[in-house]
């Protein structure tokens, strides 16, 4: 029996039903955008992923049984999870495992809405923070010149595989095992830098080395839901500028330098009030990317539900130890419980006033500025007023 990934026709048209499905979305391809995904297999960066069985991850390849089924996976417009608790799919025991997703191949219609922000042509020079599986990295070789391309990842396994797998499809960028918020060739300087993973704010290495006139695009995101992408341009005084894209974004975080996670402490039982509203409008993409705005960045929010079934969240920052749990309850408000120096639940609470009085916008009405010193998002509204929060 033929395996079909030596299928040639089979593999080209599951391409260009791919392309198709892209295109019936929010993006519309240009014509070498649309070859990019044409022409890049994708079932070659990602011959393992996982799948979803209960509360485990299982690796499925197209030996496994079902390759139609697993090809048909491979070229749908969903992230594919290839790596949990750094255990990548190929080094997967059969059975799976539990545990919490650390890298995944993004959605191709975010990888298009992103590479359309970023606006590549041919002999531009590229930087990408996050090789990940080498998929992107493929489509920016395609659209550059895979000479003008670097691609960065800290897990040395993934740009292992990376590096022979962009070549087999004809591509070869410098792949470098290393940490995407700093390190560069030497003296290295772009026109484009793009980044698969979320930073709480553009490292200031990626603005010094993006020339004047250059454009990079950027996924932004805090402890809650619903991130955002930020596309900035290199302004000549050093600075850079830009606006934010329509898509919600919930990339992984970049992982740079020698940062450990904060641990949640535990909130004690003791005094607590009510709440004007429950803890679950953070799960609403829409509002939980302008609450973000209003809570330091390195503020950790866990959630789950009680023993009666009810929604809790829980708000720490490590940084004084204030810690906040709003918790549903049967009937009645919420109750809201905060220990150390910061009730967190507060200016959630305001900034969710504030939205419904800006008749909740859309994050792509806001810009943002960011300069070696200082990293903003704004908001003008309707009658005038500039609203502006700090990064």
């Amino acid at each position: 029996m033929t395996n079909i990934l030596d299928d040639g026709q089979r593999t080209l048209a599951a391409r260009v039903a791919l392309t198709q499905q892209i295109e019936r979305g929010s993006v519309v391809l240009s014509s070498r955008l649309a070859g990019a995904f044409l022409n890049v297999p994708r079932h070659l960066f990602v011959p393992v992923f996982y799948r979803r069985d209960g509360d485990r991850f299982i690796p499925w390849s197209s030996t496994d049984g079902h390759a139609e089924a697993w090809l048909d996976a491979v070229y749908a417009d969903d992230s594919l999870i290839t790596e949990v608790d750094g255990v990548h799919a190929e080094d997967a025991a059969p059975e799976g495992l539990t545990g919490v997703p650390t890298s995944s191949s993004t959605a191709p219609s975010l990888m298009a809405d992103m590479l359309d922000a970023l606006d590549v042509h041919e002999g531009h020079d590229v930087f990408e923070a996050g090789t990940g599986t080498g998929y992107n990295a493929a489509a920016l070789c395609f659209l550059a010149g895979d000479k003008h391309v670097t691609t960065v990842d800290r897990t040395a396994s993934l740009t292992a595989r990376a590096r022979p797998r962009l070549y087999a499809v004809g591509f070869d960028p410098l792949v470098i095992h290393g940490d995407g918020a700093r390190d560069f060739p030497a003296d290295a300087t772009y026109d484009r830098i793009i980044a698969t993973a979320s930073v709480c704010r553009v490292p200031p290495a990626w603005l010094a080395r993006l020339r004047p006139g250059g454009i990079m695009v950027v996924p932004i995101k805090g402890t809650l839901a619903g991130g955002m992408v930020a596309r900035l341009t290199k302004l000549p005084d050093g600075s850079a500028a830009g606006y934010v894209l329509h898509t919600p974004a919930a990339f992984m975080p970049l992982r740079s330098g020698s940062e450990t996670p904060a641990q949640v402490s535990v909130v004690p039982e003791g005094p607590c009030g009510d709440g004007e509203l429950s803890a679950r409008v953070l799960d609403d993409w829409t509002f939980s990317f302008f609450a973000q705005l209003h809570l330091p960045p390195d503020v950790v929010r866990t959630y789950g539900t009680s023993a009666d079934g009810l929604h809790v969240t829980t708000l720490y920052d490590p940084s004084d130890g204030s810690t906040t749990r709003i918790a549903d309850m049967p009937q009645g408000p919420p109750t809201v419980t905060s220990t150390g120096p910061r009730d967190l639940w507060r200016p959630i609470a305001a900034a969710h006033r504030l939205w419904e009085q800006l008749n909740r916008p859309r994050r792509e009405w806001f810009t943002i500025e960011a300069t070696p010193d200082a990293q903003e998002v704004r908001y003008a509204a309707p009658g005038g007023a500039v609203h502006r929060w700090a990064l």
